[in-house]
């Protein structure tokens, strides 16, 4: 096999990028210290646990693949993929490491890195939806908050719900290529079940980023508003690992609580909207309008009708009808 295929084979690239551009490459073994990380690496979150039997792995056979690099000035290169390989040999004390060495500009550095990093079997979730949608910002060459625009416009567009054509646009044509040639999820189970992602709140968001909740455990916990509770929930389902139907309950709890202690403040805010509409209809020129007047004794009926059922219930209420106060 070519040392290109070999290439292909460990970052899945060819089916995306194809061969619009050929690589020069070559074989080598370099320093550790002479493998610097690019500014922005798409990896966010290594399981040390997981590390660390990879460095154990990389001790007993040797690195079975290769890391890509590429070289950026003398004796410096610069990680394009393998960063969980070279920080396993880093743990495992080796001093130099074995690299696909390429020939690209920053911009291919960077779209390598991104799908190198959406071949990884343990990505979870959320890590996949924000590499897919820097994947589409680098493609784009516009950034991730247009592309989330573009991809609820062509989700409306679909619905019908929109008189744009991105569908047919060169925007449009390119985000699909991306889906279509990733082969994980299409567009549009992405716009419905993966955008919604970034709307968790922050710290449910660090969580899946980091890969120490699923995503359906996360969404749960997500449904607690309350800040400190919600972060006490997560805290517990993480550090005790509970189960999905743990969580549910633990949350269904806190909801409600949350919702037997509401009614208090649900009424004052009904007597202060009472105490707005007599002030208005007060002041109002409602009592010259027949008809309007007609539909406001109505109103008072069913109102006073309330009031009287409240009296058989309760005595010591003060007798006396909304419709006979003379202030009106």
């Amino acid at each position: 096999m070519s040392q290109r295929r070999e290439l292909e084979k460990l970052t899945g690239l060819d089916n995306l990028f194809g061969d619009d551009e050929e690589k020069s490459l070559s074989d080598s073994t370099l320093p550790l210290s002479q493998i610097i990380l690019p500014p922005s690496q798409p990896r966010r979150y290594f399981d040390p646990v997981k590390l660390k039997s990879l460095a154990d792995s990389i001790k007993e056979v040797g690195l079975l693949e290769p890391i890509a690099v590429r070289k950026i000035q003398e004796d410096k290169y610069e990680l394009i993929a393998g960063e969980r390989r070279l920080k396993a040999c880093e743990i495992a004390g080796f001093e130099e490491i074995s690299v696909f060495i390429i020939e690209c500009d920053e911009k291919k550095a960077r779209k390598l890195r991104l799908v190198e990093n959406l071949q990884r079997e343990d990505l979870n979730t959320y890590e996949e939806t924000i590499g897919i949608l820097e994947l589409l910002a680098e493609e784009l060459d516009i950034d991730q908050e247009t592309v989330v625009k573009l991809l609820y416009d062509m989700n409306n567009e679909i619905k019908g719900n929109s008189n744009h054509n991105v569908m047919v646009s060169e925007e449009g044509r390119i985000i699909q290529d991306v889906f279509s040639k990733l082969g994980k999820i299409t567009w549009q189970s992405f716009v419905a079940n993966r955008l919604p992602l970034l709307k968790l709140h922050l710290d449910i968001q660090t969580a899946l980023q980091k890969g120490e909740i699923e995503y359906t455990k996360a969404k749960e916990i997500n449904r607690v508003k309350n800040d400190d509770e919600r972060q006490k929930v997560l805290n517990k389902a993480i550090a005790e690992g509970l189960s999905l139907s743990e969580i549910r309950i633990l949350v269904g709890n806190i909801l409600q609580q949350q919702s037997e202690s509401k009614p208090s403040s649900h009424n004052q805010e009904q007597k202060e909207k009472a105490d707005k509409i007599y002030k208005a209809l007060r002041k109002s020129k409602i009592w010259n309008d027949e008809k309007k007047l007609k539909k406001i004794n109505k109103l008072f009926a069913q109102i006073e009708a309330l009031l009287e059922e409240e009296k058989k219930n309760d005595p010591s209420l003060q007798q006396g009808s909304l419709v006979s106060d003379n202030s009106l």
